[in-house]
């Protein structure tokens, strides 16, 4: 009886092993955010996100207390003008990175409770179909910066 049930229980290991998910990373790479004019309901923040799993993740949704929501937004060309559309969420590919930046995909923080100054903080919370909740912390650029540390 011994020898059948030591195969049995290994093999029940075995495969509730593989029935549960693999732990999915991201990595987050120079989040950043624009300082605000006074008065300014909203910033603009990027971020670079990094995958190194085999398998693709997508980024749903972010919150942060520093605005009463964030929204994830796409730049298109439409003709001569350039316009913004919110997208319900961000494809990052399997061993790959995806670049939030500015003129291309970034976060919108929408009705900010007061100016975001330059060296400031702002904690986000990441939220990825994989990966789950990520924490970052934004480091508040310069008013009309173009890229992060400038």
């Amino acid at each position: 009886m011994r020898k059948v049930l030591v195969p049995f229980v290994f093999l029940s290991s075995l495969l509730l092993l593989h029935a549960a998910p693999a732990s999915a990373e991201v990595v987050i790479e120079n989040p950043w955010v624009r300082a605000t004019a006074p008065g300014a309901k909203v910033a603009a923040g990027y971020l670079t996100i990094r995958n190194p799993a085999a398998a693709p993740d997508r980024l749903l949704g972010a919150a942060s207390p520093a605005a009463a929501r964030v929204e994830m937004h796409v730049t298109v060309k439409e003709g001569d003008i350039m316009r913004m559309r919110e997208v319900k969420e961000l494809r990052v590919p399997a061993r790959a990175s995806f670049e939030l930046k500015p003129g291309g995909a970034h976060l919108m923080f929408v009705d900010i409770g007061q100016p975001y100054r330059e060296g400031e903080k702002v904690p986000v919370t990441l939220r990825f179909e994989r990966a789950g909740e990520v924490r970052a912390e934004f480091h508040v650029g310069r008013l009309g910066a173009t890229r992060h540390g400038h």
